[in-house]
């Protein structure tokens, strides 16, 4: 049987059954009951009933980077790649060169269409082309939060940012465009998958930049940190700089969503500031669909294709400097 979750105080946690619900809150005989009752009704509609599947695209677990499968040597060797080159020196030219957004002037659309013909290697969860995921997770997302449409288009924009392996675009390598992110600038933390392959990094030889702390300060907030460059960071770059009307929480979405060491392990909270921390649930909340909405089930794209397309013309302007 799939097991339902709930978003509770910053975390993901299974609710195992009904009865057990009801058992517990039969033992609970204070003035607090219906405080208490109050707040689980808020939880369970913050997680939106979405039922987790059992397994991935290919009927393993999801993320388990150990599992032996065919995929697996593209995965590692994606990694082993990824950990050696992404320096804070190459994040941060990457980024003086991509925040200029000169490489086009096309719609939201017209790069949706472009993701057509890529595959992400990093994704030992799904071997289909990239608009497939990002509509199943735009309308799992709709399904159980059919008024935060600005969800529904943040859900359905995410990945845009791997149009950086597209020629137009620079046609980077794609350890240079997907994958885990995370900070660069101070130590790399155990739980990032395939730690070990950072022992090749040159920032890892580099005394001022191991330090857990590294060149920031504690609680300094993640608009100061230099994450890894690639898609998340790109696509954030491309939202703000086209002045998008989505709230805060959705360019939160975007920039971290890869960012799993944050939002799964709970590392590097130390550098988050308070308005970190209230974003973040939106990103549990998300991470949630983004994660577990990748299966072989097919999204009929002309049939939902004038409803995004709405959201589109709300949010952003008809064309994006990318």
């Amino acid at each position: 049987m799939p097991r339902i979750w709930s978003y509770r105080k910053g975390a993901l946690q299974p609710v195992t059954d009904n009865a057990n619900i009801a058992a517990t809150a039969a033992v609970v005989e204070n003035e607090n009951v219906k405080e208490d009752q109050q707040q689980v009704m808020r939880e369970l509609q913050l997680d939106g009933g979405f039922i987790v599947p059992g397994s991935n695209a290919f009927g393993q677990n999801f993320r388990d980077y150990e599992k032996e499968s065919l995929r697996k040597a593209i995965v590692e060797e994606f990694y082993r790649k990824n950990h050696i080159n992404q320096t804070y020196e190459f994040a941060k030219k990457k980024k003086e060169q991509y925040e200029k957004l000169d490489k086009a002037m096309i719609s939201i659309w017209e790069c949706c269409e472009l993701l057509n013909e890529y595959v992400d290697e990093s994704d030992p969860d799904l071997d289909e082309p990239q608009i497939e995921h990002l509509f199943q997770s735009a309308e799992a997302i709709r399904q159980d939060y059919p008024d935060e449409d600005w969800l529904h288009l943040t859900a359905l924009i995410h990945d845009l940012g791997k149009v950086l392996l597209h020629p137009s675009f620079g046609a980077l390598p794609q350890w240079a465009v997907v994958g885990d992110t995370f900070p660069l600038g101070c130590a790399f933390d155990e739980s990032i998958v395939h730690h070990h392959f950072f022992k090749e990094n040159p920032d890892d030889q580099n005394p001022a930049l191991k330090t857990k702390l590294g060149i920031y300060t504690e609680n300094c907030g993640l608009d100061k940190v230099t994450m890894s460059w690639g898609h998340d960071e790109y696509m954030y770059l491309v939202a703000k700089g086209n002045n998008t009307a989505l709230p805060p929480a959705g360019l939160f979405i975007i920039r971290f969503h890869s960012f799993y060491s944050l939002h799964r392990s709970g590392s590097y909270t130390y550098l988050m500031n308070d308005e970190d921390k209230e974003i973040l649930k939106w990103l549990k909340v998300f991470n949630k669909y983004d994660l577990y909405s990748k299966s072989k089930v097919r999204i009929n794209v002309e049939e939902v294709k004038p409803y995004y397309l709405s959201l589109i013309h709300k949010y952003f302007p008809e064309k994006l400097k990318w």
